[in-house]
């Protein structure tokens, strides 16, 4: 989406792995030019943060079994109130570092290479760490998506990306963020931006 003449961009901060930032994925776009927002999409990987912060290397629904149970009974609620497809993963949580490299190389197909990716994984429960699969649901130029993210450039900002969500506070996903002012999870994506629509332009 073009830069915005009247309000900031605004943030969109997502890990592939992550329950919530799917309905925040298949929402955002819709929602950010209904209100004239520019979006940036920020993949990034939240396994290095939840081992710095909880000395974890899993994710916390599944090594707290009764927050994992609500979360997908939230889930449930949460896509039929959305009108989304829905299919509990058989593995969870899949990488998505592969998925996320190659949201860096997607250009003008990355928000629906996004969306693409979490639909796979979370209402048709397709491997999304699988080369194959990715490139199914890239479409045209995909191998070559796939070819360029296993360059080191994109490997690196990755990483960069992380280090920035780290620097930001971000400690889940999914995020956004309007400047260094950070909202944390899907039912603050009304939040933010309103946020961004009432901060004057950079």
């Amino acid at each position: 989406m073009a830069a915005s003449a009247t309000f900031p961009d605004m943030e969109f901060w997502f890990d592939f792995a992550s329950t919530y930032s799917y309905v925040a994925a298949l929402r955002v776009e819709t929602a950010c030019a209904r209100a004239g927002v520019a979006l940036r999409y920020r993949p990034f990987l939240l396994g290095p943060i939840f081992t710095e912060l909880l000395g974890i290397k899993d994710s916390p629904f599944n090594v707290q079994p009764v927050r994992g149970r609500y979360m997908w009974r939230d889930l449930e609620r949460l896509t039929e109130k959305y009108g989304l497809a829905w299919r509990r993963p058989s593995v969870f949580p899949r990488n998505g570092i592969l998925a996320a490299r190659m949201a860096l190389c997607a250009a003008e197909k990355q928000p629906a290479f996004v969306r693409a990716v979490f639909e796979a994984n979370f209402a048709e429960d397709r491997d999304i760490a699988s080369p194959e699969v990715l490139c199914d649901v890239f479409g045209e130029g995909g191998a070559e998506a796939l070819q360029r993210a296993q360059q080191p450039e994109i490997k690196a900002q990755l990483r960069a990306n992380t280090e920035e969500a780290r620097q930001l506070g971000i400690f889940g996903a999914p995020d956004f963020t309007v400047g260094t002012e950070l909202f944390f999870g899907q039912d603050r994506l009304d939040d933010a931006i309103e946020w961004a629509r009432r901060t004057p332009p950079r």
